[in-house]
C-alpha cells in the first residue's frame, strides 16, 4: 500500500470496527426505531449512531479534517480550512438492513484536494471487507494484517459480461430506461446485486460492470477509489472520472466505452434515429473468458 495513506487506511479500519459493533447491535432487532427522511428513503437509530460514532473518532483523531456524513451533512475541523475531506454513508443498504437482509455496509472515504485517495467499504452482516488507497492497490479481508489483493476481470464484450445494477425505477427518472434495458439485452448475465455489493463484486472480478442511475456522493466515494485501484474504471453516466456525477457506471475498463454508449448514447438535445435500440443479435462464443490478473497477496 501507498505509504502517504496507511495512516488513514488504519484509522478507517478502526472507524469501522466501531461501526460494525454498533450496526451488528441492532441489526434484526424487533424494536429497530425506523423514520422516513422528506426524500422518502429510510433513516434507523444505528445510521445516527455509526455516524455520529465515526465523527466522534475523527474529532479527536484528524482535528483539522472536514467530515462530510449522509446523515448530518458537512462539518469543518478545527481550523476549517483542510483540504482532507472524510466521507461517510453510515449504512448504505438502509432498506436492506430495516428487513433484515444482510447487503448492507458502513462507507468511509478520504478526500484530499478533490480526490478520494482511500476507501474502505465493510459489510459485517456479510462477514466481508474491501479497502483501498490511491497507488496501493485494493484488498479484500477481515483486516489490515490479513488480505487479499483483487483486480477486475478481463471480460472484453457485453455478450460475455455480467451486468450488476440496484433497481431498474430509477432509470426512468433521469430518462433512460430504454438505454438501460437495451444494455440488458446486450449483457450475458444481469443481477441486481445492489448498492455497495455490485461495485465489490465488480472491483473482485465477479462482476464485469454495474451502473445506477441516482447516487450522492457518499454513496460512492468509497466504491470509486476501491474499484479504480482494482484495475477498473468510475464515471458518472456523462463519463466525468470519479464519484462526483450524481450516478456511476463502473466497469472493469475494457467494457467502459461499449456501455457508455447505451447508457450516455447521445446529448440529450440531439434528436437522432431510435434504431440502435434493436441491434442484431450478436453470436455468442462456447467459450467465454472469464480470467482475472494474477495478483500477490500480501
Amino acid at each position: 500500500m501507498s505509504h502517504s495513506w496507511n495512516d488513514d487506511v488504519r484509522l478507517a479500519h478502526v472507524l469501522a470496527d466501531s461501526a460494525d459493533n454498533l450496526s451488528m447491535d441492532r441489526f434484526g432487532a424487533i424494536d429497530l426505531q425506523v423514520s422516513t427522511k422528506p426524500d422518502m428513503t429510510y433513516v434507523t437509530e444505528s445510521d445516527e449512531a455509526v455516524e455520529e460514532a465515526i465523527r466522534r473518532t475523527l474529532r479527536s483523531a484528524r482535528t483539522r479534517d472536514v467530515v462530510l456524513g449522509e446523515e448530518h451533512g458537512e462539518v469543518a475541523g478545527s481550523t476549517g480550512s483542510s483540504e482532507r475531506r472524510w466521507i461517510v454513508d453510515p449504512i448504505d443498504g438502509t432498506s436492506n438492513f430495516v428487513r433484515g437482509v444482510p447487503v448492507w455496509a458502513t462507507l468511509i472515504a478520504l478526500e484530499e484536494a478533490g480526490e478520494i485517495v482511500m476507501g474502505l467499504v465493510s459489510a459485517p452482516a456479510l462477514g466481508r471487507r474491501w479497502w483501498a488507497s490511491k497507488g496501493g492497490g485494493a484488498f479484500t479481508g477481515k483486516s489490515y494484517m490479513h488480505a487479499r489483493e483483487i483486480a477486475v476481470s478481463q471480460v472484453s464484450d457485453l455478450e460475455s459480461a455480467s451486468f450488476s445494477y440496484s433497481s431498474p425505477g430509477g432509470w426512468d427518472v433521469i430518462g433512460k430506461t430504454e438505454a438501460f434495458a437495451a444494455l440488458v439485452r446486450r449483457c450475458w448475465r444481469t443481477r441486481a446485486y445492489g448498492d455497495f455489493w455490485s461495485y465489490m463484486l465488480l472491483a473482485e472480478g465477479a462482476v464485469d460492470l454495474a451502473a445506477e442511475p441516482e447516487l450522492k456522493v457518499w454513496d460512492m466515494a468509497a466504491l470509486d477509489i476501491i474499484v479504480r485501484e482494482a484495475g477498473g474504471r468510475f464515471t458518472g453516466l456523462d463519463g466525468a472520472d470519479g464519484p462526483w456525477g450524481g450516478n456511476a457506471l463502473a466497469t472493469n475498463g475494457r467494457l467502459h466505452d461499449a456501455a457508455m454508449a447505451y447508457l450516455n448514447h447521445f446529448p440529450d438535445d440531439v434528436v437522432v434515429d431510435p434504431s440502435w435500440q434493436d441491434e442484431p443479435e450478436v453470436p455468442r462464443s462456447n467459450v467465454l473468458d472469464f480470467s482475472r490478473p494474477s495478483t500477490d497477496y500480501p
